[in-house]
Formats: structure tokens, sequence, C-alpha cells
């Protein structure tokens, strides 16, 4: 059983950037980071969940997050230039940088896809997140301390038919970190990925509609590894694939 008590002041003073905030594992994690003590930077394209999120930080009395609505799906790479200048402007140094923004879009025999279809999963899942690292990496570098994490899916290590777009986005995104953590290896920026298993999330109701979200575990419990990749006492931790279902179940990664 995987049991980490972070400190309250685990990420005191530290800049983190979570993509898909509004909700599910990106909100909680948002949330957890900030009672951590972080200044969030909440991203996604839902302002109205966004602020929801805001709204909650504000009401805890953690730091003063800040909202930056982008849609992924329709993101240019001046865009991605654009958010990294901001948050320079605004912030200085970024210390953490949370890639959990996803969709599944459908799932389906290869021969039915569609090429927008495929095309929009790749944007969001796998284009988005090389586009905003390589605009964020000056500022994680910055920090002296920094992590990069990607929250991935088992059907990202091993395949499983129908799941199409998303699960070979999800395989880019494995490759991406490993990339990312050998070239990264000697710099301060660690780089991991985590496959959070079955979690009551949109994303989990819009591939399973007929399950019951009560019988699967809720975001918050996947927080204790969440805070601990993102806090520097897993500063020893690079490159690695981490499986949340294993971790918590006592089975090692």
């Amino acid at each position: 059983m995987f049991d980490y008590q972070p400190a309250t002041d685990l990420l005191a003073d530290r800049h983190i950037l979570v993509t898909g905030a509004a909700y599910g594992i990106g909100r909680e994690a948002a949330l957890a980071y900030a009672r951590h003590g972080a200044t969030v930077i909440l991203l996604d394209r839902d302002v109205t969940g966004l602020e929801s999120v805001y709204d909650a930080i504000e009401e805890e009395g953690s730091p003063q997050p800040a909202i930056y609505p982008m849609d992924l799906q329709g993101a240019r790479e001046e865009d991605y230039q654009q958010l990294a200048t901001t948050l320079e402007e605004t912030f200085g140094p970024l210390h953490g940088l949370l890639h959990n923004a996803a969709q599944v879009r459908l799932l389906s025999r290869i021969d039915d896809y569609d090429a927008q279809t495929w095309f929009q999963v790749m944007q969001v899942n796998l284009n988005a997140p090389f586009l905003l690292t390589q605009a964020c990496l000056p500022l994680l570098r910055r920090a002296g301390d920094a992590a990069l994490l990607f929250t991935s899916d088992r059907v990202g290590r091993r395949a499983k038919a129908y799941w199409g777009a998303y699960a070979v986005s999800k395989f880019g995104i494995e490759g991406l970190m490993q990339v990312l953590a050998q070239e990264l290896r000697n710099s301060p920026i660690r780089v991991n990925s985590i496959a959070p298993g079955p979690t009551r999330t949109n994303l989990r109701a819009h591939a399973y509609p007929g399950e019951d979200p009560q019988e699967v575990k809720p975001p918050a419990t996947l927080m204790p590894l969440y805070l601990w990749l993102m806090g520097p006492e897993s500063r020893e931790i690079r490159g690695q694939a981490l499986d949340a279902e294993a971790l918590l179940q006592g089975e090692g990664g």
C-alpha cells in the first residue's frame, strides 16, 4: 500500500500549471497542490469549471490561483508561446507542469475512424502536451527543482481493441515522457508518467456509460501519488511509468 503523508507546506512558494483543471483528476490535483502551498495555474477550455475550482481554492484559504482558459484542440504554436510568456511575466519560474487534459471521443474499430476525429484526439492528447512542454521548458529549468508529470493510461502501455486514437495517443505520451526523461536526466527537471487506473471522471463515464460511478474510485484517492510526484521528495524518480492501481494495492509500480 502506498502510504505517503505529505507535509502541509510540501509545495510552498511553487508555481504549478495543471491542464484539464476544471474537472476530475485535474481539479482534484489543483486543489491538492494548492492545499499544500502551491500557486496553481488552472488551464482548461471550460471557463465555468475553472471558476468553480478557483472559488474552491479561495474558500479553503490556499494561495490565490490563476485561470488561463485555453482550448487545446484549436490552440496553435504561438498560443503556447504566449502562455509561456504570460507565465514568465506573472510568476517567473515554473516548478511543476501536470499534463492531465485528454479526450477519448469514441471507442471504435480502426476501420471506422474518420480522419477528423483521429486528428482531434491526437491534437489534445499528444500534440498539445508536446507544444506546451516545449514552450515551458525554459521556465521549468529556471526553477532549480521542477516536475513534469503526464497522466497516462494502461491502454497506452498495453493496447486494447477499440480504444483507437486514445490508446495510440497515450502510447505517444509514454514515448514523449521517456525521450524527455533521458534528455533532461542531468537537469533539475524530473519527468514521469502515471496511469491512474479506473477513476471516477467524465472521461471514464464517456467510455463506460453503463458503469455505476460509485463503484469506481474517486480522484481524491490518487492525490498522495500526484503530490509525491510533484513534490521535491520524488526528485530521484525519473523516467518512470507508474501504475497507480499497483502502487495503491501495494504491488509496486
